[in-house]
């Protein structure tokens, strides 16, 4: 009698084991696991535009903020503050406990 090699044992194992499992429940068609993934990346895509358009908006909020906050600084009003060499008078990071010395 003769006996089997060692690598169609295994074979044989495999097959026993892919046929106990049946087959994959869950594995879906080629067609529909690509037009799922295409599905994704346009998602992501969409999702790309808008978040893109919201960071551009705010950066336009920010900008007219900052506009509005200079125009604030410069006006006569705060002038008095300012020398003439364009330093400040008073510095607002300034210790108030050393302002005195």
């Amino acid at each position: 009698m003769t006996r089997p090699s060692s690598s169609s044992v295994g074979l044989i194992f495999l097959l026993i084991g892919y046929t106990i499992a049946g087959p994959e429940p869950d594995l879906q068609p080629r067609a529909v696991r690509s037009s799922t993934c295409q599905e994704h990346t346009s998602l992501h895509s969409r999702l790309d535009v808008v978040e893109k358009q919201k960071v551009e908006d705010t950066v336009d909020k920010l900008e007219v903020e900052l506009a509005a906050l200079l125009d604030a600084i410069e006006a006569p009003k705060w002038r008095p503050l300012l020398d003439n060499a364009g330093q400040t008078a008073v510095d607002i990071l300034e210790d108030p406990a050393e302002r005195g010395s």
